[in-house]
């Protein structure tokens, strides 16, 4: 079994009005070498903060908001270790973490993409793992052992570069959303291994990476570009005809739905809803149907 060290990993953070997590992360990466974050022209002060707290990581700061993926492909163009850690800015490493992540690269060096079990706030194990929906619905608990999987949660992934490479990393058409599946069911269609290793743990902080001036913009945005990347993934892996019927379908529920939500206001999930209706009305990007479309690297 191959011996993997710390230096062989670069962690890629991407960040968006996120500077209020790089205190919780200044600790725990400051022992990792290769720490690059790419900023998607964030209003806080993450240009003053990362240095004095990150000292050892790289900024790239992009002029606009590309969106998650195109972010990330932004970094890993420039990664030259053997693996890169896609790790979202309101996820909680610790050294133990990072020493059970280098143990299943060692113990899986064939497999593309690593995951650890995230843990949700309230210390319950978060199950953000299945196989494709394309090919047949997961059933059943919790994983006990390491398992190869469909798909694993964007969140936390350790990419192996030589394999990933192959793949291809993130297609910029997702803006936010659904670019993890695209990723994960592109590897899987080239009978690559996507492995989940639930002894590995890591707190994810669901939500909690952005913290912008204007909370209910950013609900409304999640909402739209979830509702639109719904429907690209759609479009890409089944038929545009079958993504128009999912628009109608979603868009009538998302409408029901609007009722009580008008009665018994909620001003966040409100916001999100109106942007997941937007987002249903709206024409949406395509990208074919090519399952081998990524873009970037």
């Amino acid at each position: 079994m191959n011996q993997i060290h710390g230096d062989d990993i670069t962690v890629v953070l991407v960040t968006y009005n996120s500077a209020h997590c790089l205190p919780a992360l200044a600790d725990p990466l400051q022992a990792i070498k290769n720490v690059i974050v790419v900023d998607n022209a964030s209003d806080d002060d993450i240009a003053v903060q990362l240095p004095r707290l990150l000292p050892n990581a790289r900024l790239i700061k992009n002029p606009k908001n590309l969106g998650f993926g195109a972010a990330n492909n932004r970094a890993l163009a420039t990664v030259t270790t053997s693996y890169a850690l896609l790790l979202n800015p309101d996820c909680l490493p610790t050294p133990v973490f990072f020493d059970g992540l280098l143990a299943a690269a060692a113990c899986f060096p064939d497999a593309a993409i690593i995951a650890p079990h995230l843990i949700r706030r309230n210390g319950t194990p978060e199950v953000s793992y299945r196989w494709p929906a394309t090919h047949w619905e997961s059933q059943g608990p919790q994983a006990l052992g390491p398992c190869c999987v469909g798909f694993v949660c964007g969140a936390v992934m350790l990419l192996n570069m030589q394999v990933m490479k192959e793949v291809g990393f993130f297609d910029e058409t997702f803006f936010l959303y659904y670019e993890d599946e695209d990723l994960c069911q592109r590897a899987f269609l080239q009978n690559q291994q996507i492995v989940l290793v639930p002894e590995v743990q890591i707190t994810h902080l669901s939500r909690g990476s952005v913290k912008g001036p204007n909370p209910l913009k950013s609900e409304f945005i999640r909402g739209y570009h979830h509702a639109q990347s719904k429907l690209v993934f759609e479009r890409k892996y089944f038929s545009a005809a079958q993504a128009g019927r999912l628009r109608w379908k979603t868009l009538l529920l998302a409408l029901l739905t609007l009722v009580p939500r008008l009665l018994l206001p909620q001003p966040r999930y409100l916001a999100r809803l109106a942007g997941r209706i937007m987002g249903l009305c709206r024409p949406y990007p395509t990208c074919g149907n090519n399952a081998q479309n990524g873009r970037g690297v």
